[in-house]
């Protein structure tokens, strides 16, 4: 349990509170850091529209929320960090499952907030293979798609190219590079990999090789010693030529694009809608309540998000101006 968690109240008896936010800090224009370098001052200043639907939150009146926020360079298990010692709050872009609400002992550790973004899952690629690739049926054998372990774009990737099921086992012949040496899938579902987790022998893994010769092979980046962290691995992957196509959010595919001066292109598009949202303790039913509140009154039930904070920033200073605490 979180250090400081605290216990359910009504809005009237709530007191002002000071709570730690561990953010991802490489997600951008969705939860980002002001200096991706992990050792400077700004890698801990938020920037992006999460940072600034909580900076909404924080000036509220009767809310009584004041956040102190710490970037956080790994993706791995972050929304679990709300459940330890580091954070109450943990948020950076995360996708709302059940699947990732439980600890390593399979009991549940955290709890989700109402949802307050849409993500759907996209391939962003170079300009010149964008009609190549406008579908995800043009991926063949010869490509090479990068992917953050770890992340929906990893897990809805492999289910949407036959490779995983829709609960993340994967078919029979399929081949894992991990940093232990290659581990090979002898059944369907023997071998696991799901947006919360994935077998243990796979937890190191670098590239993953499908069965047959129809499909692309996927490369695991963002972790290397002395390489760019997180999503700028991915970008960087693909402006190299290590890769021929990056899976992950439409948003964040779209801001790469849209920086890349007509480089980059997004490509295929998924149907499935993904909400995001932050989490918290599982026993802080405190900190849920107003935040749930909070969100709710700047998100106007979920009629007001990203597309709205894109063309006007302060968007939820707005909101957050209008509260008169009975929302």
């Amino acid at each position: 349990m979180a250090v400081g968690a605290g216990c359910s109240g009504t809005p009237e008896s709530q007191t002002q509170r000071t709570v730690a936010v561990a953010f991802y800090g490489y997600f951008e224009p969705v939860s980002y850091s002001a200096d991706p370098d992990v050792s400077s001052d700004g890698f801990d200043e938020h920037r992006g529209y999460e940072a600034d639907l909580l900076s909404g939150v924080e000036s509220m009146d009767g809310i009584g929320l004041d956040f102190e926020r710490r970037g956080v360079a790994h993706w791995d298990d972050i929304w679990l960090l709300a459940a330890s010692d580091e954070a109450h709050l943990a948020c950076g872009g995360i996708t709302i499952l059940e699947a990732r609400t439980s600890g390593a002992d399979g009991r549940p550790a955290v709890a989700f907030t109402d949802g307050h973004i849409d993500f759907r899952q996209s391939l962003l690629v170079r300009s010149e293979d964008a009609e190549r690739l406008a579908t995800y049926d043009g991926l063949g054998a010869g490509d090479v798609v990068g992917v953050l372990r770890g992340t929906t774009g990893e897990a809805r990737f492999l289910q949407i190219i036959g490779v995983a099921d829709d609960n993340g086992g994967l078919a029979a012949g399929t081949t894992v590079e991990t940093d232990a040496g290659r581990v090979l899938a002898h059944a369907d579902g023997e071998l696991r990999i799901d947006a919360a987790s994935a077998s243990p022998q796979l937890a190191s893994r670098r590239r993953l090789i499908p069965a047959g010769l129809g499909n692309p092979q996927v490369l695991y980046l963002g972790d290397t010693e002395g390489s760019p962290l997180g999503e700028a691995a991915l970008t960087d992957a693909l402006r190299t030529g290590h890769v021929d196509a990056v899976a992950r959010g439409s948003v964040g595919n779209a801001e790469a694009a849209t920086a890349s001066a007509g480089e980059f292109a997004v490509a295929a598009t998924d149907m499935l809608q993904e909400r995001g949202g932050c989490t918290v303790d599982i026993d802080d039913t405190d900190l849920l309540d107003r935040m749930n509140r909070a969100v709710a009154w700047l998100t106007d039930n979920g009629r007001i998000g990203f597309a709205d904070w894109l063309a006007d920033p302060d968007v939820f200073h707005t909101r957050a101006a209008e509260w008169d605490g009975n929302g």
